[in-house]
């Protein structure tokens, strides 16, 4: 079966390290978002310098603590495992604070994904 791995990464930093990692071992097709979590934008949506309503966007554009999630389906549970692996050795301790989170999600069906080689 599918799985969607999912990696919300705090540090920007680590962003290229995690896309060489999972590219290295073939991991297809990897989406980058830009993202926010609710504590963050609670941090920034008292700032004087936005408008009375901001919007996402608005917060999104006067700060540079975004975080990356990245995501993919992956068919083969060994390179599910493997993915998992380089993020962990890239991020270090998910259980720390402000580290990312990571977390699979089975996927029952798919169109547009290719079948692993």
């Amino acid at each position: 079966m599918a799985n969607m791995l999912v990696l919300v990464l705090d540090d920007p930093e680590k962003f290229w390290a995690i896309i060489r990692a999972w590219e290295r071992i073939g991991v297809p097709g990897i989406t980058m978002l830009d993202s926010a979590g609710s504590r963050h934008l609670r941090a920034h949506a008292s700032r004087d310098d936005l408008p009375l309503m901001p919007s996402v966007r608005a917060i999104f554009a006067r700060t540079e603590e975004n975080n990356q999630t990245l995501f993919s389906v992956i068919d083969d549970d060994a390179l599910l495992e493997s993915a998992i692996e380089q993020a962990q050795n890239i991020v270090g301790d998910f259980m720390r604070p402000q580290s990312g989170i990571l977390f699979v999600v089975p996927v029952t069906r798919t169109w547009g994904v290719p079948k692993p080689k």
